[in-house]
């Protein structure tokens, strides 16, 4: 956000919360869940949403109808296979689309596996400029019940967060979805963290600041500090490769540690010098996912050390207020 705007910004919620602190916090979480563009800015993200658009053109498309009207996104790769196969689920962060994951994406396919990669609401053709985690969540139950379960569920920063509250089956009137494996790719493992620095930037006192929390129980039916995706990595008793950078400028490692000690069915894989984007199209990578998603005995191949490479951090696009949303 421009100096300029954000100035704007804290001026009116200033005003806003001295007449009600609750209508201020109502508008805050409105912009807290407003996402970014859809349209690649630079000549690097352009260059590679358009390289991911043609890896995606002759896929299949379906839209999701969710509730209260929203519509998630989904491109289905090798659908019409015959034969027993794996199904993958692969979901983007905040800010992204399936454009940018199909590295990993045409990585999962090329074996002949059915790979379904998502376009949450306000994301990529899913239209609109809204989402929160509830949205996200009902989106990938959505993608279970059209396509069926997933074998495995794979994904980056937000929408590894997501993955995990489904699997966790965290909210109330949402099935939990079925798959047996979990890849995490620089996700977070809770959210209070971003409702605190977003409330900080634009001015937020503590009352109002408090209605902003409030308003993830009204829309999710828990509250934000029931959003705790590295103790319900531990509750889903399923095995989970957790992936991340000490050098990840937009989510911390310290992410990563938190589901490291969520227990023994948690494996963290450390892609140092690839930070928060690069990662995803990684070759170490996308060779320790392939390991681990072969089954136990692909698990043993998967170092327990993590790479040392220098690596330029590519900004694929622009980053938003914030990374990630409820």
């Amino acid at each position: 956000m421009a100096n300029f705007a954000l100035e704007v910004t804290r001026l009116g919620f200033s005003v806003l919360q001295a007449v009600s602190p609750d209508l201020a916090g109502r508008a805050a979480f409105q912009l807290f869940c407003r996402t970014p563009s859809p349209r690649p800015k630079g000549a690097r993200a352009k260059a590679a949403h358009a390289a991911g658009a043609a890896r995606l053109a002759g896929a299949e498309r379906f839209t999701l109808k969710l509730a209260g009207g929203a519509k998630a996104h989904a491109y289905r790769l090798n659908g019409g296979a015959r034969g027993k196969r794996k199904r993958y689920l692969v979901t983007h962060g905040w800010g992204s689309s399936a454009e940018y994951m199909t590295e990993l994406v045409s990585m999962l396919a090329a074996p002949g596996a059915e790979v379904v990669a998502l376009d949450f609401p306000g994301h990529g053709r899913a239209g609109r400029r809204f989402l929160h985690m509830g949205l996200a969540v009902g989106a990938i139950a959505a993608a279970e019940q059209r396509f069926g379960a997933f074998d495995a569920v794979i994904g980056h920063s937000f929408g590894g967060a997501a993955l995990v509250v489904s699997l966790a089956g965290l909210l109330p009137d949402v099935a939990a979805v079925t798959a047996e494996r979990l890849v995490l790719i620089g996700a977070p493992s809770e959210m209070g963290w971003l409702f605190t620095d977003f409330g900080r930037m634009i001015g937020l006192r503590p009352a109002a600041q408090a209605a902003l929390e409030n308003e993830v129980h009204h829309v999710t039916g828990r509250r934000l500090e029931d959003f705790d995706a590295g103790e319900a990595a531990s509750a889903i008793g399923r095995p989970v490769l957790v992936i991340h950078a000490e050098d990840d400028k937009e989510v911390p490692p310290a992410h990563a540690r938190r589901y490291q000690a969520a227990g023994e069915g948690v494996r963290l894989f450390w892609a140092n010098g690839f930070g928060h984007r690069r990662i995803l199209g990684a070759a170490p990578v996308l060779g320790a996912i392939a390991a681990f998603l072969g089954g136990a005995k692909g698990e043993e191949d998967v170092p327990d050390e993590g790479i040392k490479k220098a690596a330029e951090i590519i900004p694929f696009f622009e980053l938003p207020i914030k990374r990630a949303a409820l």
